[in-house]
């Protein structure tokens, strides 16, 4: 095994690349099996690992991934985004795998960009056909606890990988179906949670070798020629969709715009910059990340830089279909290794906060990951007059830890969402998550397995941004602790709320709240375990999406709806959609009904006050207080 050094990415691709040549025949009808056959393997994967896993993170939040990939380590389906088996088969050349072999990998900087921290353990089993490999089947999930300095391994202060957990670059777990005890025990010995970590990671490659077994049905059945041939026809289906009919809707130049990470954990909070010029050339986009800040002291940073950036695009190229013709269109759309046939990435030089040097910490990376999808929104909408979605935040993790009443110790970890940002033809949606089929956990759950109570799990009034479409709410947990314990949190977005569009408002941003009953204290986003003590209440409220358009626009029935539904206040409905509302007389039903006289008069009077046209893009209050160096202490 060959294990490249960590801080230098390879000049030449360690990985079989597919030949340019003569294409061979496709059935039709043989595609479409292959291709609907591929989907349900995917499906059946995440199912069975659904099914099996002992972990919260994985079995009741889903935080999970499944991909298929070809020979040539090509991503096959395209329901979601997953790892990458390309450091694999770097390290382990595909003549030398046998059926029963499983691979394991988890380092960040030797998984060529596919693992963004310690947590995503990843499983890889090679598919054989005739004796040889012809394709691989991967399934990671974020593992509750990998070691580290804290319970569940991401420490918001670290500021290296070696404070983080135990990193695995890709080794060897199963030979021919052996199970290497050694790594195993290394495995177990070096979390907190043992049995559940053995149980999940038994999940995933059980549920991998089912997919493989599946996966070679279909080379027996119709032969590894014509199998392969639906597989190049698949990739170039995602390609020429992308190219003929999603980029054309982007006129030709170039485009340039910037977001920020606004705290790291280690220094005082700041904006931390991400650049990105889009250059748009007929059937070609080229992405140029440089201007980029440098690489953060705390655990911000993403090594996105490897594998000519094909994370990074699979990452974030389905940002793209809101450009097609309908909503219905795009959710059609699927995206898999044919995309990145369409895209160039520049990447800045070592030392950027996309292109960290190891040992730099990266468990928090999802700040950065996340804005690259709202960089690339960013630029394209000033390229289609605002016709994008206004930005999201939806991943950020929240937890207890310490000793329950019976003495033994206990660990909840739980991804929230939080709303969407407006469209120019809808609203965002309400408290989702970016993870396909994610989901908070349940109360039931929680309450029967943790010292905690939920006491309340609602929607957020007034989180989503004000627009025309108003962006999606975002969610308010409350916790009670039963006993005397410690809050962990990893969030972005607690002063920068997500942007509005076109006209449209910044929805709120994150935050938690200690002790919300007694003094309560707002806490920052990267936090190792704040004291919780018995009897105190910790409120989730998560960040609601941007709005799109100008809200004075949006239909007064709407607004009156949406206060009704407790999704806005009535000084909101007032103060920012210009629409007065009264209680409906005589009527059972909470209701409101619109004084329509006073809506004239107020949103006249509103746009009367209007010094400016209203911006493309409004980042709102907490990026002008960033910037004038206001920061309230307890969030620094």
């Amino acid at each position: 095994m060959n294990i490249r050094a960590a801080a230098s990415p390879a000049d030449v691709k360690p990985w079989p690349t597919a030949p340019k040549g003569t294409k061979v025949a496709v059935d039709p009808i043989v595609l479409q099996i292959v291709e609907g056959t591929l989907n349900s393997i995917e499906a059946e994967i995440e199912f069975a690992i659904e099914r099996t896993a002992r972990s919260p993170m994985i079995r009741e939040a889903h935080d999970y991934r499944v991909g298929l990939f070809d020979k040539y380590c090509r991503k096959l389906t395209g329901r979601s985004y997953s790892a990458m088996p390309n450091a694999v088969v770097r390290d382990f050349a595909p003549h030398t795998m046998k059926p029963g072999d499983v691979f394991l990998m988890n380092d960040t900087y030797l998984t060529e960009g596919s693992i963004g921290h310690l947590p995503d353990l990843c499983s890889t089993v090679p598919v054989f056909h005739d004796g040889e490999v012809v394709a691989y089947i991967q399934a990671f999930g974020h593992h509750d606890d990998v070691g580290g300095r804290v319970p569940g391994s991401m420490p918001g202060t670290a500021v290296t990988v070696f404070e983080e957990g135990l990193a695995i670059p890709p080794v060897k777990l199963y030979s021919e179906g052996v199970c290497n005890e050694g790594v195993m025990t290394i495995l177990k010995r070096n979390t907190r949670v043992p049995e559940m970590l053995a149980a999940d990671i038994d999940s995933e490659v059980q549920a991998c070798l089912m997919g493989a077994r599946r996966m070679a049905s279909l080379f027996e059945r119709f032969g590894r020629a014509q199998v392969e041939a639906c597989f190049q026809a698949i990739l170039d289906k995602c390609r020429d969709i992308y190219r003929n009919e999603l980029l054309p809707k982007i006129a030709d130049g170039e485009y340039v715009w910037e977001d920020y990470v606004e705290h790291d954990g280690v220094t005082d909070p700041k904006l931390h910059k991400l650049s990105l010029k889009m250059i748009k050339k007929g059937g070609r986009i080229t992405l140029d990340f440089n201007g980029t800040d440098p690489q953060s002291s705390g655990p911000i940073n993403w090594p996105a830089d490897y594998a000519d950036g094909a994370f990074l695009i699979k990452w974030i190229a389905p940002i793209l279909r809101n450009l097609a013709e309908t909503p219905e269109r795009a959710a059609e759309l699927h995206v898999n290794e044919g995309v990145c046939e369409i895209f160039d990435v520049i990447f800045p030089p070592k030392g950027t906060l996309i292109t960290p040097e190891w040992p730099a910490a990266t468990n928090a990376r999802s700040f950065v990951l996340l804005r690259c999808i709202g960089l690339l929104a960013g630029v394209v909408a000033q390229a289609v007059d605002g016709r994008m979605p206004a930005d999201q935040e939806t991943i950020r993790y929240t937890g207890f830890f310490g000793k329950d009443q019976n003495g033994k110790q206990f660990l909840s970890r739980e991804v929230l969402g939080g709303g969407s940002g407006g469209r120019y033809y809808a609203d965002g949606n309400d408290a989702i998550h970016i993870v396909p089929d994610s989901r908070n956990q349940p109360a039931e759950f929680t309450e029967t397995r943790f010292p905690l109570l939920v006491e309340k799990l609602a929607l957020r009034t007034d989180s989503g941004g004000a627009g025309f479409r108003r962006g999606g709410l975002g969610y308010e947990k409350h916790y009670r602790a039963l006993v005397d314990c410690r809050t962990i949190v990893t969030a972005d977005r607690v002063r920068l709320g997500c942007y509005g569009l076109n006209g449209g408002k910044a929805g709120q941003p994150f935050c938690v709240t200690v002790d919300l009953e007694g003094a309560p204290r707002d806490l920052g986003g990267l936090v190792d375990g704040e004291p919780v003590v018995a009897g105190q209440v910790v409120r989730v409220v998560t960040t609601g999406g941007g709005g799109w358009g100008d809200a004075l626009e949006r239909e007064p029935d709407l607004v009156a709806k949406d206060a009704t539904e407790g999704r806005i206040s009535l000084a909101s409905a007032r103060d920012d959609y210009g629409v007065i509302l009264a209680p409906r007389p005589g009527d059972d039903e909470d209701g409101y009904t619109i004084d329509a006289a006073a809506t004239l008069k107020q949103r006249a009077e509103l746009l009367a006050k209007r010094t400016a046209p209203l911006p493309m893009i409004d980042r709102g209050e907490g990026f002008e207080k960033m910037l004038r160096g206001e920061c309230p202490p307890r969030m620094k």
